[in-house]
């Protein structure tokens, strides 16, 4: 028994070790506020402000319903950095520049995702989306079109979460009776890992949006829903799309993806921003691998792309969106074989990460390299030790015959 519990102390020490290297990772803490800034009457004229100060810099996440779902994310270099809103111009068919972040100058790095239309189709042949083959298409929900609940009330300080709930206003087929469409936003203090599925890895300088849709009934008897996303940089930057890979499922049963948008580093800022996401979606509240919901992606479009307005996008970036900046779009679809799980459910949840740095990349969990370092170093160490017993009964052997004169 002692032989064994030294054999074991290899492994238990690696556990160790790698422990606190993880404790050390998520260690790095930011105070973070979330709030909703008041000025307008209007339920739909949401604008939330997330604000992450760390040591010697503030990000800054402006969510907000104003026209398309948008958040602005806002890199500086000063703690003091705050957030102004210039309501009267915001709510103009001119809204550029009424929003900026003082002092002027502190802004080193900016970036904008907008979730501009939901897309129904027909997805009869599962297989057709993913060869690049069309598919009989309803008419898209536009989310700027959208009536949007007052999210004042919906903002948790605790757990830092606020949520962004909304109908269509233009719904002849009555899709939208009972249903709904929501953004929750979560913010982060550190570094850890979500409970619920898919169980995003995240930092710091990271936010979490799910997308939720609850009770919408489908137009058709085999319908499945696509999200668009559009992202915007400034000029001299570019989103670049990567798909990752990998062996280890631990956290995400089944799924061994995770696809993600990454901006181009920049000497002066904190580094690329990113946009992640694995691919799956749920079908229940309490998501489980029994209602997991496939995701599929088309291509990143990138050429003589625009973006549509009203957003909060327009009120930082300008007017002008389009020449000076650079626009990408991608449209995430929900569902393949599995995709009757909503027909059943009438529920849909996808997660994304969002933030500033290099996107965070699952590892092995400490279990996994223990149990790992165990399985293989036991059997070396056997060798071991009875490579030493052989030895040692030979020379044994050996000593006890006499010396011949």
């Amino acid at each position: 028994m002692l032989r064994g519990g030294w054999l074991l102390l290899p492994g238990l020490w690696l556990l160790g070790g790698v422990s606190c290297l993880l404790g050390a990772a998520g260690g790095y803490r930011r105070k973070v506020t979330l709030q909703a800034i008041p000025g307008s009457n209007s339920s739909s004229a949401n604008l939330l402000h997330v604000r992450a100060v760390g040591r010697n810099d503030t990000l800054h996440y402006v969510w907000s319903s104003i026209g398309a779902p948008t958040v602005l994310l806002l890199y500086t270099r000063s703690e003091s950095s705050a957030l102004r809103v210039n309501w009267t111009k915001l709510l103009s068919a001119s809204p550029a520049g009424a929003i900026w972040i003082e002092p002027p100058g502190s802004v080193v790095y900016s970036t904008a995702v907008v979730f501009t239309k939901v897309f129904e189709y027909n997805g009869a042949n599962a297989s057709a989306l993913s060869k690049g083959q069309e598919e009989p298409f309803y008419p898209p929900y536009d989310l700027a079109g959208f009536s949007w609940q007052s999210v004042n009330r919906t903002v948790n300080q605790t757990a830092l979460t606020a949520r962004f709930q909304g109908v269509d206003t233009s719904d002849p087929g009555g899709a939208f009776g009972n249903g709904t469409i929501s953004f929750q936003v979560t913010a982060y203090e550190q570094g850890g890992r979500d409970g619920p599925l898919p169980s995003l890895l995240h930092t710091a300088n990271s936010s979490k949006v799910e997308f939720i849709m609850d009770n919408v009934a489908p137009r058709g008897n085999s319908s499945r829903f696509m999200l668009e996303v559009v992202t915007v940089e400034e000029k001299g930057g570019r989103k670049r799309f990567r798909s990752v890979r990998s062996i280890d499922d631990e956290y995400t049963p089944t799924i061994f993806e995770m696809a993600q948008l990454v901006s181009e580093s920049r000497n002066n800022s904190i580094g690329p921003s990113f946009f992640q996401w694995k691919t799956t979606a749920y079908g229940s509240r309490e998501a489980s691998r029994e209602n997991a919901i496939r995701c599929r992606y088309r291509p990143l479009q990138t050429a003589n792309r625009t973006l549509p307005g009203p957003s909060i996008a327009h009120a930082y970036f300008g007017q002008g969106l389009g020449p000076s900046h650079h626009i990408a779009a991608i449209n995430i679809s929900f569902g393949g074989e599995d995709g009757e799980v909503y027909a059943e459910k009438g529920y849909l949840s996808w997660s994304a990460l969002l933030g500033f740095g290099m996107p965070p990349q699952d590892a092995f969990s400490p279990l996994v390299i223990a149990i790992v370092a165990v399985a293989l170093g036991t059997p070396v160490a056997l060798l071991l030790a009875g490579g030493l017993v052989v030895l040692f009964v030979q020379r044994k052997r050996h000593s006890q015959y006499e010396p011949i004169n």
